[in-house]
């Protein structure tokens, strides 16, 4: 790693905490540990991370993750210096900071009775109190932009259970940051080397070998990696539907020596195996894998664990048939998409490429690479949007300027407010299409919807296509701003996502985004609605004695959110657009039914159960009013379209139950 790089990065990196600190107004540590943990969120090492700072006489934290499945819990410490070339994190100072998030462990129970009800410090007692009750593991992480002398602690236990340390320095960021890969390879040696049989290949690139692994073994490697496992380096995603293949555990429970019979196996890839051979030279064995990853067999894989640890079986006796393919690594991005697009199993695991090389991505790339945004602050410097189809590249670009200056004139036409990953354009868009509940559930799993709802309705990924998904970044960094005058406080990307929705919702998606492109912000009206809903929000998505990141992870929540009587106010309703804006709506047959049932029913009859529920005050105020815009769109001659045409039909459906009778069209005549 060169010196010069890694003191850039570090530059760089304090630089853009401290400019993120002071637009959001929070503290520059809890700043920088947000930060790292959207990083590692979106490369798979932790899931449902959420910030909770306390600190007392010999423990400090700032913040948990209680990853869904249960795999672990995990605790969070930062180290943030301003210089952090002046010193180094030396092995006594990273003890010492491992022990007073230790410390939180032991002491949690009674911190909880003096934090206030609904607190980031209360929701995270409360989480780690019934997490000990059955959690695997602890994993415990300390954040640093400074470089360790030292690597992390050995593992230990509290209370019975193994407790494992992660050490992510300045050093470890900036090789994740600029690899473009999800992180450090996999590595996997064998106790007893795996037989193998080697298939004969002229292909200079790639070679193929079958091997048994035993089942234990790969269940506890998907264990210890989780997705990282099912994660390629050049951003191909396995996505396992569910999880669980009932015929899979089925088989393990009962017939568990005719497992290798009955299933198919998994497809694997590596980037370096260590063979042992015969005396011909052939590969007899293997010793050692790095860069595994499981193309095909996620469902296998994953069912295997739940076994193993849900179910207690020990897995004696299973063993898995694994077709490796050894990759050169220069040919990565080239052959293994298509090793995944062409595998199959009989357990249909839903396969989808979340590839930086998927056709999508490339696209967007493409498109936006040669936008100019509008200036808007009076300079005449018009500016554009960094698109990081692959990790690394704001960084890889600005590198390639050589000197000082030309890496400011790179900044300041490309700032880095305007940098944007995938994951980050997945949220935008999710929240402008009513799915803030996918929004909070994480920054993998809501990736892999939105690919999957990528996949389905196919965009036209062009110039107008890419300024409207920008605008919803615009739409989405202004409601940020607002929940954080409200106190959002850790909450605040809920809260977010839930106002853009909800507002999305009110607007019927009708909000100008071309407007908001040209403008490069929101408009005063705009800005006025989002900050009179934003209270409302909060007072629905915390509340009672409910956890907030898993209530916000339900569609319940949603519903919720959406019964919240409030509708715009004029000078917005003034502004906007005739048609809905769409950015990623996939087809959808339960769409269409909606849309095909609401449209049947004659505006009239529309108009007559607004009027009918107004009168005998039936109904929710947002009901009769959704009922009311129904029949003005089909007045007009416009079609009502997805969740609304599904919102609509329920309040058709209800209102029929408490007793309206449409009047026959004929009759009505």
């Amino acid at each position: 790693m060169a010196e010069h790089d890694l003191h850039e990065y570090s530059r760089a990196l304090v630089t853009d905490i401290q400019a993120l600190a002071d637009a959001e107004g929070g503290s520059i540590p809890n700043t920088f540990t947000q930060h790292v943990l959207e990083i590692l969120e979106e490369a798979g090492v932790v899931t449902d991370a959420a910030l909770a700072y306390h600190s007392s006489r010999g423990l400090e934290i700032y913040g948990y993750g209680l990853p869904e499945d249960g795999s672990s819990l995990d605790l969070y410490t930062t180290d943030f210096n301003l210089t952090p070339s002046s010193s180094k994190l030396t092995k006594a100072e990273s003890d010492r900071l491992f022990r007073r998030l230790f410390a939180f462990l032991g002491k949690h129970g009674a911190i909880r009775p003096n934090q206030e009800d609904n607190t980031d410090v209360h929701d995270m007692c409360v989480g780690v109190e019934k997490a000990l009750s059955d959690v695997p593991k602890i994993r415990l992480f300390l954040l640093s932009n400074r470089v360790s002398t030292t690597s992390a602690p050995e593992p230990m236990e509290f209370e019975g259970i193994p407790v494992a340390y992660e050490l992510w320095d300045l050093a470890r960021l900036h090789r994740h940051e600029t690899s473009g890969s999800i992180g450090e390879p996999i590595k996997v040696a064998f106790e007893r080397p795996l037989p193998c049989l080697a298939a004969h290949s002229d292909e200079p690139n790639y070679s193929v070998v079958l091997a048994v692994i035993p089942g234990r073994q790969l269940a506890e490697l998907y264990k210890e990696h989780r997705t990282r496992l099912l994660e390629l380096n050049v951003r191909s995603f396995l996505q396992v539907r569910g999880g669980v293949n009932k015929g899979i555990r089925e088989t393990l429970l009962k017939d568990p020596s005719r497992f290798l019979a009955y299933n198919n196996g998994v497809t694997a890839t590596a980037s370096d195996v260590d063979f042992e051979t015969d005396e011909a030279g052939n590969p007899v064995a293997i010793r050692s894998m790095t860069g595994l990853q499981i193309v095909n067999g996620g469902q296998t894989t994953a069912s295997l664990h739940h076994v193993l640890t849900h179910d207690k079986l020990d897995l004696d006796g299973v063993h898995v048939q694994m077709k490796l393919t050894i990759v050169d690594p220069a040919h990565l991005s080239e052959i293994i998409p298509r090793i995944s697009q062409y595998s199959n199993t009989q357990n249909k695991v839903t396969l989808v490429d979340f590839s930086s090389n998927h056709e999508f991505h490339v696209a967007f790339e493409r498109a936006s690479r040669n936008l100019w945004a509008p200036a808007t602050d009076g300079s005449g410097q018009e500016t554009r949007w960094f698109y990081e189809r692959a990790r690394g590249q704001y960084t890889d670009k600005s590198a390639e300027y050589e000197t000082r200056a030309a890496q400011r004139k790179f900044k300041l036409i490309t700032p880095s407010r305007q940098r944007f990953s995938k994951s980050d354009l997945a949220t935008f868009v999710h929240s402008w299409e009513q799915l803030p509940y996918w929004v909070s559930r994480g920054a993998q799993k809501n990736f892999g919807h939105f690919m999957e709802r990528i996949e389905k309705s196919d965009p036209i990924v062009d110039a107008q296509y890419c300024k409207r998904a920008i605008a919803t970044a615009l739409l989405f960094q202004a409601a940020d701003r607002i929940a954080r005058t409200h106190s959002a406080g850790s909450h605040k990307r809920l809260i977010t996502t839930y106002t853009v929705a909800r507002l999305s919702l009110a607007a019927e998606k009708r909000i100008d985004l071309d407007r908001i492109w040209n403008e490069q912000g929101t408009t005063d009206a705009l800005g006025d609605a989002l900050d009179e809903l934003c209270p409302l929000i909060m007072e629905t998505v915390i509340s009672g004695d409910r956890h907030v990141s898993e209530w916000a992870k339900k569609v319940d929540c949603w519903d919720e959110v959406y019964r919240i009587p409030w509708t715009l106010p004029d000078s917005l309703a003034a502004e906007l657009t005739a048609e809905p804006f769409e950015i990623a709506s996939p087809e959808s047959t339960e769409s269409d039914e909606a849309e095909a049932a609401v449209e049947d029913i004659p505006s009239e009859e529309w108009q007559a159960l607004a009027d009918w529920a107004r009168e005998g005050r039936v109904l929710r105020s947002v009901d009769r009013q959704l009922a009311d815009r129904v029949a003005q769109r089909l007045s007009q001659g416009r079609g009502v379209t997805g969740a609304q045409a599904k919102q609509a039909t329920e309040v058709y459906e209800e209102a029929l139950r408490q007793g309206f009778h449409p009047v026959p069209a004929a009759l009505d005549h």
